[in-house]
């Protein structure tokens, strides 16, 4: 095998534990959430869902395409904000920012594409209780 091929493969080997380590690594703000089921206000009618159950933080950082398996990357993860750009193969992608004023309240920006269409919208989400059983 010749240098260029084993650096390339050595490249993918490194993306894809990246990948991995995304997924499965704690973040400094969302692991500290209120956990239960948190209300949404839109800063536009109708972007998304009134009301979610957030069970470990992440809930909030798909909203768009909150039913897919997608690959992330973290671009940013402090107590007060974290910044995750994620990629959902053959179903669009998204960036998502959450900054955190409290443990229950927090401000989300977050564009992207969601079949085959630009979306881009703010909300801000708020603890209420916990989730409906």
């Amino acid at each position: 095998m010749n240098k260029p091929v084993r650096i390339v493969i050595c490249l993918v080997a490194l993306a894809a534990a990246g990948a991995a380590w995304a997924q499965a690594t704690e973040f400094a703000l969302l692991d500290r959430l209120e956990r239960g089921n948190w209300s949404l206000t839109y800063r536009i009618d109708d972007a998304g869902p009134g009301r979610i159950c957030v069970a470990t933080g992440r809930e909030l950082i798909q909203l768009r395409h909150s039913r897919l398996k997608c690959r992330s990357v973290i671009l940013e993860d402090t107590r007060h904000a974290v910044t995750v750009q994620y990629s959902c193969p053959g179903n669009g992608y998204g960036r998502t920012h959450i900054r955190r004023e409290s443990d229950r309240l927090v401000q989300i920006d977050t564009q992207g594409i969601e079949s085959g269409l630009p979306f881009a919208f703010a909300a801000e989400a708020r603890w209420i209780g916990a989730c409906q059983r």
